[in-house]
């Protein structure tokens, strides 16, 4: 299963750093998506072999990075905006899938979930 930590409650301009571990696999294709009240769920960043698509709203604020011995991957969020305000998802292709710039923000392609963590950002 996927594990997420790190979410929280900030002023705008701050910063968090989200964790996402697993306990046996580092997936190729793993990333974040995020959920707020009354909104679809949306792709944040992924990381998939090695390349890494962002969301419009997020590029150059956050960052994808990971850590092989601890089998963990963060999102670096800076600079917070009271529109990040949601619930964060880990998500992971378990097959091995690489996606493309057409399909990576696709929740369909994402079988493994985690249970969310809050983050919520304040003006």
């Amino acid at each position: 299963q996927l594990m997420e930590s790190g979410g929280g409650s900030v002023q705008a301009g701050e910063s968090l750093k989200l964790s996402c571990s697993h306990s046996r696999f580092l997936y190729s294709t793993m990333g974040w998506f995020r959920q707020a009240p009354g909104k679809e769920r949306e792709a944040v960043a992924v990381t998939t072999n090695g390349k890494t698509f962002y969301a419009d709203s997020v590029e150059g604020r956050f960052a994808i990075s990971k850590d092989i011995p601890t089998i963990t991957r963060y999102l670096e969020m800076n600079d917070l905006r009271p529109e990040d305000t949601a619930t964060y998802y880990c998500a992971a292709n378990t097959f091995g899938r690489i996606l493309k710039p057409t399909t990576w923000n696709d929740p369909s392609y994402y079988n493994l979930w985690g249970t969310g963590i809050q983050v919520s950002v304040s003006s």
